[in-house]
């Protein structure tokens, strides 16, 4: 009989998730999947202890995977620490009682003695619960204004219309002055690539609308025009930031998929949610191995949209129209071609949708076509080359629909957005130093690098095309090995392998750079074009430093700090008019 062991890792889960549509808690176990007998006690136990401790009846269920299996309890909103503990129990001391292997950890409960394991559940209850914000909760519900809570702070309404306090000093119901909250319009924007990207494109449209927008993003959060905070805010604790910020009339957040698995989504309603897309990343993390489970965690973000809202969705991705048949909420397709089959039935039931005719991008709605003007035009589309970009512009038109901004803002912000760095930095931005094209872009997967390296090579003519390669250390060997693939199709001259400090995540410094360079050469290409130079923007200065006239070098820069130090260089460069042959400046 194969040993099962313990768990992997055992969290909250604080609001709308691949499991249910409320809170609770995750256990995920590993290595060998467990038999239905063990996965069963486990089931009985969680729900005689939530009989026990006088929780409320709801779902505890088991999803099995390749790496074994997540077994998930819905809990109420103030025990959500002792359903961990519960889940831990349950799983522990279905283990001691059928495979007779005993597991002791002090401060738990104790797995071989239910009688003690519910004398330390019930104290663990005690502690946790707050008979205060059970009130506020529902006075907040019947009022329909969103919640948000943490572990230490509750707020009510978002935005402008919000207000909060501490868990510890809870008002009562009647004291608060309700007729001062309201909640705010909200967008979700999820998918594997393009994602910031029509963030930032749909904020410039709320904001030429005239309202003052926030937004999380993987790049940081952003009040109005202003960067607040740098870094990774794609999860609940970013959109509960900018949802809690009293300058902000309209929210977009990036739900990534990391924080939809760790934590649920960070709110219950939404007026809008797109899913860009749907393409292999981070498989082998909480129990995710395929595109079909991938698309199912993107499309938690439809859960938030009750009869009124709006899911935005790419018919080029055919996983997501598969999925979409199961789904009953209100649906907007884009597409690059306006007459995909998809948008062309949509548009006779009298849906929205959005795709390019005869070069112009076509905003479709109750019967009536809005020109939003020539995709060439578009500084985002690159003279129409980037179309991973144009497909990010119909996903963002429809968004501002839904949103009530008008086609003729939104054409306004198309004809200029991408213009300038500031507009979307990190994200397909183009120097020239005389015939040499320098492109820095984040293609973080092996979909978002054959999109760069697309547009990039089709400015090459006859020079040299560099490329700067490296891939974050949460990827299984196979996705890293895709990558290079991917690199190895574009037939590149000359490539530098770099490690993403910030992102080995339990890699050796190297490991992922030999895979690359091994998975490089296995394709066909020639050892000695290949080199390694690990820090990201040491990697990035080789590359510019070895640099012809008439090559397009291609830089996909991932670490802030990193992106940040070579943005500043390649201006610096350019404003000395540097040439390429020509000694760099000093770091």
């Amino acid at each position: 009989m194969p040993t099962v062991v313990t768990f992997e890792d055992s969290r909250r889960l604080t609001g709308f998730n691949l499991y249910f549509d409320t809170v609770g808690a995750v256990l995920e176990s590993v290595a060998a999947i467990p038999d239905t007998t063990l996965l069963h006690a486990w089931k009985t136990r969680v729900e005689n202890m939530r009989a026990q401790l006088g929780w409320p009846h709801g779902p505890v269920l088991w999803r099995v995977h390749a790496n074994g299996a997540s077994l998930a309890l819905s809990a109420p909103v103030d025990q959500l620490f002792t359903a961990t503990e519960v889940n831990e129990w349950a799983w522990l001391a279905s283990i001691t009682a059928t495979r007779r292997e005993t597991f002791h950890a002090p401060g738990h409960a104790a797995a071989w003695d239910d009688d003690s394991a519910l004398h330390t559940l019930r104290a663990f209850a005690a502690s946790e619960h707050n008979p205060k914000l059970d009130v506020l909760l529902r006075a907040a519900a019947a009022r329909q204004l969103t919640a948000l809570l943490d572990e230490d702070e509750l707020s009510i309404g978002l935005g402008a219309g919000s207000r909060r306090w501490p868990l510890s000093d809870l008002p009562a119901a009647d004291a608060i002055d309700w007729s001062g909250l309201h909640d705010i319009p909200l967008a979700l924007i999820t998918g594997s690539n393009g994602k910031t990207t029509t963030v930032r494109l749909l904020a410039a449209m709320v904001r030429a609308h005239g309202q003052k927008v926030g937004y999380s993003s993987t790049d940081g959060l952003v009040i109005g025009a202003e960067n607040i905070e740098a870094g990774d805010y794609s999860g609940p604790a970013g959109a509960r930031a900018v949802l809690r910020h009293r300058d902000v009339d309209l929210a977009i957040l990036e739900t990534a998929r990391g924080g939809i698995l760790r934590r649920g989504l960070g709110v219950s309603r939404a007026q809008v949610a797109v899913v860009t897309n749907v393409s292999v990343d981070h498989f082998g993390e909480y129990g995710i191995h395929d595109l079909d489970a991938l698309a199912e965690v993107k499309l938690v973000v439809a859960h938030t949209l009750g009869v009124s809202g709006l899911l935005v969705l790419n018919a080029d991705d055919t996983l997501l129209v598969r999925r979409a048949q199961k789904l009953r909420c209100a649906i907007a397709w884009f597409a690059l071609d306006d007459n995909h089959p998809i948008l062309r039935a949509h548009r006779e039931d009298d849906g929205a949708t959005c795709g390019v005719r005869d070069g112009h991008l076509l905003l479709s709605m109750h019967g009536a076509a809005h020109d939003l003007g020539k995709v060439a035009d578009m500084p985002l589309t690159f003279s129409g080359s980037a179309t991973y970009n144009i497909a990010n512009i119909g996903a963002a038109v429809l968004s501002a629909t839904a949103l009530g901004i008008s086609a003729a803002t939104i054409a306004k912000v198309l004809a200029n957005f991408g213009a300038a760095h500031s507009d979307n930095p990190g994200r397909l931005q183009h120097w020239k130093f005389g015939s040499l094209q320098v492109f820095l872009d984040y293609a973080h997967n092996a979909e978002g690098l054959r999109g760069l390296l697309d547009v990039a090579t089709r400015q090459r003519g006859s020079g040299r095309l560099s490329l700067v390669l490296g891939q974050a250390g949460n990827r299984e060997d196979k996705e890293i090995r895709e990558l290079a693939q991917v690199a190895a199709s574009f037939h590149p001259d000359h490539v530098v392998l770099k490690d993403i400090g910030a992102m080995l995540r339990g890699r050796a410094a190297g490991e992922v750079a030999a895979i690359l360079h091994d998975e490089l050469v296995r394709a066909g290409m020639s050892d000695d074009i290949i080199v390694e130079c690990l820090d990201e923007f040491a990697a990035a200065r080789s590359a510019l430093a070895t640099a012809r006239a008439d090559e397009v070098l291609v830089l996909p820069i991932h670490g802030s700090d990193a992106r940040d130090d070579v943005v500043a260089l390649l201006d610096r460069l350019l404003a000395s008019g540097w040439q390429p042959g020509t000694d760099l400046p000093d770091a």
